[in-house]
């Protein structure tokens, strides 16, 4: 698997999935713009080596084909399927035999931790921008009316204060001044309760953000993972291998040693700012909010280092294919970790929340409801805004399919259930 980003770029331009521009580009409103053509059009991945104002390369639209994901993810639904068969059969039948057959899956699980490196063999360390100057970055403008550049592809690393409970996810950072940015986490996201937790007590949260790295890294920020899993245990099962990292004097978090950038840093309490508008999905702004405010002590980055971003608005973007990836990959564990519950599909064309349907067991009347409230209480599915519940084993992709069949059995006055103020994300309508 691949170590670090230009790796997979390598095998992308080997698999002519990566077109190369050398023509100079503008990174407000002009690489956007390109990306969103080449999307439209089921393109390739590119690579602007010429960017105005700006000595970094930007790489965009990575993952804006299933084949280029399959390039990047490789028989992962295969290797969680085992692990699904192996648990399933030991809790069913404890057996030493069991156990030995499959001596090398345990084996992998058991050596996932992170492999420290010595920190003059970790490429991010190699250069610094130095005073911190974000301006020095080609952050992407993607709408007209986003209030600024935003980094749309950053890997926020945070612990919990007290516990050793770690968090690495993707949270679009809107530049506010050449040393600060906002950090757009949220109270149910994995970084905005650690932040909470610090705030309860008056404390700075240290941050570390990553841009670029191992593809698998991308994956593992946005899987949904429990509370306290490691996803950076999760990458390194993706890749096969540990995931390097290292010390410096300026973090106490470990430093993942192949990513591109590193900007190191901290979010102190009960200091907001407003962030928006943005460019959301399928052609909404998010409105003008206040959330937190990252400031950056220091950047780093590796010799001729890559810069990666993402586009999102009207599907189908980068963030539907890899949606939809990550249901499928990961769909092996839903029957064993939630019983009952058959499969479960969240429907891009909408935006994934506002859309999901389920195979459910019902062996008593009603039973269905209790599935449904397993559902809403786990994770990102807490946001859900439509939930349709079968009980037949019909392709949930095919979404036709599945609301004929609930249409052809559906009992209104007993079976249309509303919720109301439950949770919702923020997503509003300003005529984008």
């Amino acid at each position: 698997m691949y170590k670090n980003l230009r790796s997979f770029l390598e095998i992308l331009q080997q698999e002519k999935e990566l077109k190369i521009i050398n023509k100079e580009v503008d990174a407000y409103l002009e690489i956007a713009k390109i990306h969103r053509e080449e999307i439209k059009n089921k393109g390739k991945a590119l690579l602007f080596t010429n960017v105005k104002n700006s000595k970094f390369p930007v790489v965009t639209n990575l993952f804006g084909l299933e084949k280029r994901i399959e390039l990047a993810f490789t028989n992962i639904q295969e290797k969680i399927q085992k692990m699904v068969d192996i648990a399933t059969n030991l809790l069913e039948k404890p057996s030493v035999k069991t156990i030995w057959d499959n001596k090398n899956i345990f084996k992998t699980l058991l050596n996932l931790q992170p492999k420290y490196i010595s920190p003059k063999k970790a490429k991010v360390l190699e250069k610094t921008i130095s005073p911190v100057n974000l301006k020095k970055l080609p952050i992407t403008t993607s709408w007209e009316k986003d209030a600024a550049p935003f980094l749309t592809l950053p890997l926020v690393y945070t612990r919990h204060p007290y516990l050793k409970q770690t968090n690495l996810g993707i949270y679009r950072m809107q530049v506010l001044s050449p040393t600060t940015t906002g950090m757009h986490w949220q109270i149910h996201k994995g970084g905005g309760f650690h932040y909470y937790i610090a705030e309860q007590t008056n404390q700075d949260l240290p941050v570390n953000v990553y841009l670029g790295g191992p593809p698998a890294l991308i994956l593992a920020a946005i899987a949904p993972l429990p509370e306290g899993i490691s996803e950076l245990m999760l990458a390194a099962f993706i890749m096969g291998e540990k995931i390097q990292i290292t010390k410096t004097k300026y973090s106490n978090y470990p430093i993942i040693s192949e990513a591109e950038f590193l900007l190191l840093g901290k979010v102190k309490p009960y200091i907001r700012c407003k962030e928006g508008p943005f460019g959301d999905h399928y052609g909404y702004y998010s409105l003008k909010h206040e959330f937190p405010v990252f400031e950056i002590t220091k950047i780093f980055h590796r010799k001729n280092a890559i810069y990666p971003a993402t586009v999102v608005g009207k599907p189908k973007q980068e963030d539907f294919y890899l949606g939809n990836y990550i249901q499928k990959i990961f769909s092996p564990l839903i029957p064993f970790l939630m019983p009952g519950i058959e499969a479960i599909w969240s429907y891009g064309q909408t935006g994934f929340h506002p859309l999901t349907a389920a195979i459910v067991r019902e062996s008593y009347e009603r039973e269905a409801l209790t599935h449904a409230f397993n559902i809403l209480g786990n994770g990102q599915l807490s946001l859900t805004k439509f939930l349709i519940l079968i009980d037949k084993k019909i392709d949930l992709e095919k979404f036709k399919e599945v609301f004929q069949y609930a249409l052809t059995r559906f009992q209104p006055e007993s079976d249309f259930i509303i919720l109301s103020n439950t949770s919702m994300d923020t997503l509003h309508y300003t005529g984008g």
